[in-house]
């Protein structure tokens, strides 16, 4: 219990499981769109998928994680409705 004070003392502090849950969620719907814009040759889907990949790490509030993981996945389907 000491090492989780001393982080929580550095200001550090561990994701809560929505966090953990919604960041595996997106991660996996990143490596799908990934994988689609791949196979049919779009590079917009691909770049998309990246995204929903590397977000996560740079988006701190469960609220925004979801937000933006919605808005990326609407894109996803946008973009494959506008072919």
């Amino acid at each position: 219990m000491d090492d989780l004070e001393t982080l929580q003392s550095l200001g550090l502090s561990l994701p809560s499981p929505a966090y953990i849950f919604g960041a595996v969620i997106f991660g996996l719907a990143g490596i799908a769109a990934y994988r689609y814009g791949k196979k049919v040759g779009r590079p917009r889907t691909r770049w998309i998928g990246v995204a929903l990949m590397l977000y996560p790490y740079a988006i701190s509030q469960t609220w925004l994680l979801y937000v933006l993981g919605i808005a990326l996945c609407g894109a996803v389907f946008w973009d494959r409705r506008n072919a």
